[in-house]
């Protein structure tokens, strides 16, 4: 049975179901389970009257003991802890928190394969989307830019015109807690967006609205609708829907700047992170990638044997 949550804590979980639905992809299923644990927690809080919303570290450590001792399923603590890291990423994410709290080792999952497209698959989306239609020439610009840019869904919804500086070919965002930062606004990206400035965003824009993308009816875009374009031009792609979320591009982004040579300093920068923490977990994520590659690939040993004689 579901609790009524406090107004504070019920606003802060509408906009992490938003955050899980439109950035992460998750599906109905998975969001209706983390609010049955959220409730689980929230019960615990309001029963030693600590606050839900700050994930203090005592609080949770004895939130898994207080499962354990009821003789929850492992299963269960492991989802239990698995939904409040995911809140609390959630929080420093929306600019609720600074950094992540210093919880204690709280029980894992097993990991999984991390969700990063290839550069083919960004290819593939980017070609559907030249369809020769004005919807079609926005939907480009919108995965150049976050794939060019690693924006969030957030920032891409929110950005105007006036937030370009075309002259020396910077874009300022708002992050979280509302931070501005600057990001390199160059090449193929600078090129599209423009192109679509220039040819179809004045078809779309019927009311003088200063945001850049704007839906069919001229009205700005949410991140409910950023998920939809992107799932709908990824399965005209054919790629797995699974990985059709705007926080993919995102990853996508890091990982492939990271593997190309960019120094982690310059990445986080360019993320908005707080943390060089944050941004390493995605060198983590190509080494794990690599390591599946060469663990699993049948001509893998060949690829490191050929790399090793033109050495």
């Amino acid at each position: 049975m579901i609790t009524e949550f406090s107004r504070e804590f019920a606003l802060l979980t509408e906009r992490f179901k938003d955050y899980l639905l439109f950035e992460r992809g998750a599906s109905q299923n998975t969001v209706k389970s983390y609010m049955s644990d959220l409730n689980a927690w929230y019960v615990f809080c309001r029963k030693h009257d600590a606050a839900p919303e700050k994930l203090n570290a005592d609080a949770v450590s004895r939130f898994v003991l207080e499962l354990t001792a009821a003789g929850k399923a492992k299963s269960t603590i492991q989802r239990n802890a698995a939904v409040l890291a995911s809140f609390a990423h959630f929080l420093v994410y929306d600019g609720e928190e600074s950094h992540l709290p210093k919880l204690d080792e709280l029980p894992k999952r097993d990991k999984k394969l991390p969700e990063v497209m290839t550069e083919g698959e960004i290819q593939r989306i980017i070609n559907i989307c030249e369809d020769g239609t004005a919807l079609g020439k926005r939907d480009r610009a919108i995965v150049e830019l976050a794939y060019g840019t690693g924006m969030r869904a957030s920032e891409i919804c929110n950005i105007a015109l006036k937030d370009i500086d075309f002259g020396s070919g910077v874009l300022y965002t708002r992050g979280k807690g509302s931070k501005e930062r600057s990001i390199p606004f160059v090449g193929a990206v600078r090129r599209i967006v423009e192109n679509y400035i220039e040819d179809t965003r004045p078809s779309l824009n019927r009311d003088g609205l200063p945001w850049l993308f704007l839906s069919r009816n001229g009205q700005q875009l949410g991140r409910e609708m950023l998920w939809h374009i992107l799932r709908k031009r990824g399965q005209e792609a054919g790629i797995s829907i699974s990985r059709l979320h705007p926080h993919v591009l995102r990853h996508t982004f890091a990982t492939h700047l990271l593997r190309n040579g960019m120094d982690q300093r310059t990445l986080q920068e360019m993320l908005g992170h707080s943390s060089i923490l944050t941004t390493q977990k995605y060198t983590h994520i190509d080494e794990e990638m690599r390591d599946l590659y060469d663990r699993y690939h049948p001509r893998a040993s060949e690829a490191t044997e050929e790399k090793n004689e033109l050495r």
